[in-house]
């Protein structure tokens, strides 16, 4: 039952530890809101933007298996199989088998993913930094990452 308007409650985790991990994913949280506004415009999720900009910096030509797209982006493997046949139906990747081991699944960016790619990058990466110059000036990051006692 919804209680009446006043002081919201509040969470009060334990340790430090805790704390910090929840700040974390707080900040993850705001700077991942901020880069899917910024891809938008280019027709892509964060998630897609990953995947095509590992495959677009992989030292392998632009393909990788599909476990190492997967731990890239990161998402589970039946996440990553729908992420990649929405880039495929785009024309942004292709899937084939490897010509040795069949089972194996190889996604590989095409031109038209490597142009995506070049197109929302700038907006990717000034989003990035400003999102994280933010998060360091409220002292966040260090604060997240100082090492100390309970």
């Amino acid at each position: 039952m919804p209680q009446a308007a006043g002081p919201q409650p509040r969470i009060e985790l334990p340790t430090e530890t805790e704390r910090r991990w929840h700040r974390l994913r707080l900040a993850v949280g705001r700077i991942n809101e901020r880069l899917e506004r910024a891809l938008s415009p280019y027709g892509l999720s964060l998630s897609e933007y990953t995947a095509l900009a590992a495959l677009q910096f992989s030292d392998d030509g632009g393909h990788l298996r599909q476990q190492v797209l997967a731990d890239a982006v990161p998402l589970n493997q039946s996440s990553l199989s729908r992420l990649v046949a929405r880039l495929e139906r785009e024309g942004l990747t292709e899937r084939y088998h490897c010509y040795n081991d069949r089972r194996g699944v190889y996604t590989q960016i095409t031109e038209k993913g490597r142009r995506k790619v070049h197109e929302a990058r700038t907006a990717y990466l000034d989003t990035l930094r400003e999102a994280l110059a933010d998060e360091e000036a409220d002292d966040l990051l260090t604060a997240l990452f100082a090492v100390g006692a309970e």
